[in-house]
């Protein structure tokens, strides 16, 4: 059975304005980056704002986009930096195998 839309999870990039990358967890992303312009998001990214999406990825559970975040942050600054959309489409399919596995 699909998942319902407003069950859907994403997992995103973002690079603040001193160049460092913050990934996180929202279910609207652009809600989710406007907070964190606005000072109300993650500690981290206050004061280092504006932040612009460098990629998204769809999760069907919070519980995947959590795994999925966590590998991302494990990841070395170098790595991050180069996660493109099928980069980061095949993180995500090795850490779903290792969960399900």
């Amino acid at each position: 059975m699909a998942t319902a839309p407003q069950e859907r999870w994403f997992v995103y990039m973002a690079r603040c304005a001193d160049g460092t990358l913050y990934t996180g967890i929202a279910r609207d992303v652009a809600a989710r980056i406007a907070a964190h312009d606005a000072g109300r998001g993650a500690r981290y990214t206050r004061g280092r704002g504006p932040l612009v999406v460098c990629a998204t990825r769809r999760c069907n559970s919070k519980s995947t986009a959590l795994r999925l975040e966590a590998a991302i942050k494990r990841l070395p600054r170098e790595h991050k930096a180069r996660l493109t959309g099928h980069a980061l489409r095949l993180l995500a399919r090795r850490c779903l195998v290792r969960a399900a596995g």
